[in-house]
């Protein structure tokens, strides 16, 4: 396969697509990638600059990584869906909750991908018609996932107070420690 950019027509007339993301090289490896299907590029590496990108010219299409070290990128697609609503924006995090893909799809995402996610995978979602439903995940979560997942969530909405999550969740508050330092559940 060649370097050069493929012209593909399920992109449409503006081929705009800004990535941001804080890990330099998947960030790199993300544009080559996006370049090559036939995207115009721009990358940011933080909410600060995603921010100005945006606002200097508000791209078609965006992936925007939820955990940056100066904020949430959250705040990137917010600005994005103001500026431009028929935009389409796919959420990146190695960070995967519930929660946080709700807020994410509240606020305008089309889709929210867990990292290690693929160039594939991502140009999939981001040429994929909104009409059209989500496949059905190869691996779903566990019921023991879920459960996690929605611990994780009201500890966070909790502040990351034990105590409080404890009493909230009907749990003793050892036990959601105990849960609290072991891995997630595949």
């Amino acid at each position: 396969m060649s370097n050069q950019p493929v012209k593909n027509t399920n992109l449409g007339e503006d081929r705009s697509l800004l990535l941001v993301d804080d890990d330099r090289p998947f960030l790199n490896r993300l544009c080559r990638a996006m370049e090559i299907r036939g995207f115009d590029v721009e990358t940011a590496e933080s909410v600060t600059e995603g921010l100005a990108k945006v606002q200097a010219n508000t791209p078609a299409y965006a992936v925007v990584d939820m955990r940056l070290n100066d904020g949430n990128g959250l705040d990137v697609i917010e600005l994005i869906r103001m500026k431009k609503p028929d935009s389409k924006v796919i959420v990146l995090t190695g960070y995967g909750n519930i929660a946080t893909a709700v807020n994410a799809v509240k606020l305008g995402a089309l889709d929210y991908l867990a990292k290690p996610a693929d160039a594939d995978d991502i140009f999939a979602a981001l040429i994929r018609n909104s009409n059209d439903k989500v496949p059905p995940p190869e691996n779903p979560m566990s019921a023991d996932r879920v459960r996690w997942e929605h611990i994780q969530r009201v500890y966070e909405l909790c502040g990351r107070n034990v105590s409080e999550t404890a009493r909230r969740l009907s749990m003793h508050r050892r036990t959601l420690q105990r849960i609290l330092a072991k891995r997630a559940p595949r």
